[in-house]
């Protein structure tokens, strides 16, 4: 009922993405006779150059693999690490800050992205790095079209680049307009040469990638917090990092595992929520109606209430117990008739939670950076022999971060998802992964790869997926229509963003849900945000049926999602 049109059907293989230049590079790498890996970086790598607003080479690379030569999921973590001279004393003693700042170099880790690309081509893949990326460069070098989004990003930091950010002015200024080309020669020219080397990932962690990003970011910058500051990355910090493999967490669901990545991410509130889920009849209740959206919301407070107070890269998370069903039985009890505005996290094990102070009074410099909901990427793929890919890349967003003049691309700013409290389970410190809000999702059937899902949306990456999940579950919606659905987040908790806004009682609804969903959340006491009718979540995903049938389904959201297959 509420499908545009239906998931797309094939035998060869599928790729559904965040933009239509990555799918179409995905495809072409497939029908050349490459499988899922190779297809996969050659949309990541586009993904880099055609959405420089979303993701770029110097951010971070999450990935859930179904490798048919392994016969098991696994996942790749190329989410980089902060520096070894990132410490709490640091920013908060020496540089009179309270937060990470949420732009310029000094929120800068470890860049992942590119590590993570090439260990999955290495590892998985068929084709070399030339090979998958002459579909980047060709964009780069010779132009690929500017998208609205691109252009609106580059007008709210215009008055930045022109006056602090020069480097980034030589890049992107004038303000690209909407449907022209766009060219980025210098980036262009940094993947010939490492596609040129012998090894590439050494030219970028040891080579003239890593001597450029130290040299730059040792420059004074302008970041959100309003003042200058120099980044903290080191030659030894990018000489040290390689990404790492790790098997998924995993609950079972209506008969389905759900595969996700560990705390070091905000993966586990997919499955949380899962769990607590599982106690109610949702489809009784029906699809977007005020007590469906209404159970979902609190049950996702409930997640993330936890994600805060346990989640981090530590070594004593209990996911044994946040996963478990005796768990989720006694936090179902805490969801009522009406809207909590509480942030409840549990005590699994008897160990009593913490949370970060209250965030008041951090100054936001204005025009200078602010992340939206979307700033993120996603990409999905599968092949004709069974091989299944959803990863999420982000970071390196051209607003947060001066262009590197000799490589045309500028620095992730993920350690602004640190806390500078003491003791926390998220809490900043050398070599550390910040929590990510990153966050692919993997479902199995009978044992086997059934799809392949995700989405950009910063802290409701958790919440607008696992919708689509539910109605594709719960309703029999295929997976296009389950994409098209009306969808709802809350932001009822600390924001992973700078400068971490917490909106109790929040819940945003698309203005289609209707007035009897809107009117009885209000009537639930919801802080109700009507959104456009459409505008929540870019969902893409993937399937495999058991007879080998390939299906797959793009976000209609924005005019720029695409999926496609043969």
């Amino acid at each position: 009922m509420f499908t545009t049109r239906p998931e797309l059907r094939g035998t060869f293989g599928m790729v559904a993405s965040t933009h239509w230049l990555a799918s179409a590079a995905g495809m072409a790498v497939l029908e050349r006779g490459g499988n899922a890996f190779d297809a996969a970086v050659a949309a990541g790598l586009t993904l880099q150059v055609v959405e420089p607003h979303l993701n770029g080479p110097g951010g971070d690379l999450p990935a859930i693999l179904w490798p048919v030569s392994r016969g098991e999921p696994v996942v790749l973590c190329a989410q980089g690490v902060a520096p070894r001279a990132a410490t709490i004393e640091r920013y908060r003693d020496e540089l009179g800050l309270s937060l990470v700042p949420g732009t310029g170099p000094l929120a800068a880790v470890v860049p992942g992205a590119f590590g993570g690309w090439l260990a999955m081509l290495r590892d998985f893949g068929t084709m070399d790095f030339a090979d998958v990326a002459q579909y980047a460069i060709g964009y780069a070098e010779s132009g690929y079209p500017v998208i609205p989004g691109i252009a609106g990003a580059i007008r709210n930091v215009e008055s930045l680049f022109r006056d602090e950010w020069t480097t980034s002015a030589d890049v992107y200024l004038p303000v690209p307009e909407p449907g022209g080309l766009h060219r980025n020669p210098q980036l262009a020219e940094t993947y010939r040469r490492l596609a040129a080397s012998d090894d590439p990932v050494d030219e970028w962690y040891r080579g003239f990638v890593a001597e450029a990003i130290v040299r730059f970011q040792e420059r004074d910058w302008m970041d959100s917090s309003g003042e200058r500051h120099a980044g903290l990355l080191a030659e030894d910090d990018l000489r040290g990092w390689r990404p790492s493999y790790e098997a998924p967490l995993s609950v079972d669901y209506a008969g389905l595992d759900v595969l996700k990545a560990g705390p070091w991410s905000q993966a586990p509130v997919f499955l949380q929520q899962l769990r607590l889920l599982e106690g109610f009849d949702l489809a009784a209740m029906g699809h977007a109606s005020a007590e469906y959206v209404h159970t979902i919301t609190e049950c996702a407070k409930l997640a993330f209430a936890d994600r805060e107070a346990w989640y981090g890269d530590v070594p004593d998370v209990p996911l044994g117990t946040l996963l478990s069903g005796t768990y989720a039985d006694e936090r179902r009890r805490l969801v009522g008739d009406t809207a909590s505005p509480e942030l409840r996290p549990g005590s699994p094990d008897g160990r009593e939670p913490r949370l970060a102070a209250p965030v008041r009074g951090v100054p936001v410099a204005p025009g200078v950076g602010e992340p939206t909901r979307g700033d993120t990427v996603h990409l999905d793929v599968v092949d004709r022999h069974g091989n299944m890919v959803s990863a999420t890349p982000s970071g390196g967003w051209l607003w947060g971060a001066p262009v590197i003049p000799e490589l045309g691309f500028c620095l992730g700013t993920r350690a602004q998802m640190f806390w500078l409290d003491e003791g926390l389970p998220n809490s900043l410190a050398p070599g550390k992964r910040p929590r990510t809000t990153l966050s692919p999702t993997m479902v199995l059937r009978d044992g086997e790869p059934y799809l392949a899902l995700g989405t950009p949306g910063g802290d409701q990456q958790d919440q607008w997926t696992l919708h689509v999940f539910l109605a594709h579950v719960h309703f029999g919606l295929d997976l296009q229509a389950s994409i098209d659905a009306p969808n709802h987040h809350t932001e009822a908790f600390p924001s992973s963003f700078y400068p971490r806004e917490t909106r109790p009682l929040h819940v945003a609804v698309e203005e289609r849900t209707g007035t009897a969903t809107i009117d009885g959340l209000h009537a639930r006491g919801h802080d109700v945000e009507v959104s456009g009718p459409w505008s929540l979540g870019r969902v893409s995903a993937v399937g495999r049926e058991p007879d080998g049938r390939l299906k797959a389904a793009a976000n209609p959201r924005g005019m720029q999602g695409y999926a496609t297959g043969r």
